[in-house]
């Protein structure tokens, strides 16, 4: 199968745009990953420690009138994203398991520094009821200032944080 794999950016920010559009005709709201997350991990909390899931102000309105936090849309959007992914790698002859990084830094060092990230950018978007992906196309859609300056101050706290871990990858 000879597959052009290497999607030029600027179209593939055209598609964005069109599915962005087609998710506010079809389901009447933009689209976002974080409340598939936050859904796993009621389920997960819930399984290892009922009594505080249904303690937790956060977590129980997940489980009100005995609903099941996994029958939502959210959860089917996050499983095509991962399972596309997966299968376009495939098609594409790209799939690869490896962990890339510096020189400077052991296999070790950058699984757990990923997953500190991973934490720290799941917590933060909770706490912003959303994350950066929904705020950033479904606010920017909406051209929502909130959303333009949030994302303005990724770009430059990603900047700023650049020199900081520079040599880990030089």
């Amino acid at each position: 199968m000879n597959l052009r794999c290497k999607m030029p950016p600027v179209f593939a920010g055209i598609l964005i745009g069109i599915v962005m559009l087609l998710a506010f005709v079809i389901a009447g709201r933009g689209i976002g990953t974080s409340g598939a997350m936050t859904r796993i991990i009621a389920v997960i909390q819930n399984t290892l420690a009922p009594g505080l899931t249904q303690a937790s102000d956060y977590f129980s309105r997940y489980f009100a009138h005995g609903q099941n936090p996994l029958d939502n849309w959210l959860l089917y959007l996050f499983a095509g994203l991962l399972l596309g992914s997966f299968v376009a790698s495939l098609m594409c002859r790209d799939l690869r398991f490896e962990v890339l990084k510096g020189p400077n830094a052991s296999v070790l060092k950058r699984l757990l520094l990923a997953m500190l990230g991973g934490f720290l950018i799941g917590f933060a978007a909770r706490l912003a009821r959303g994350c950066t992906s929904g705020l950033a196309l479904v606010g920017g859609a909406e051209l929502a200032v909130g959303a333009w300056v949030f994302m303005l101050c990724v770009f430059a706290g990603g900047y700023a944080a650049a020199w900081f871990v520079r040599k880990q990858w030089l």
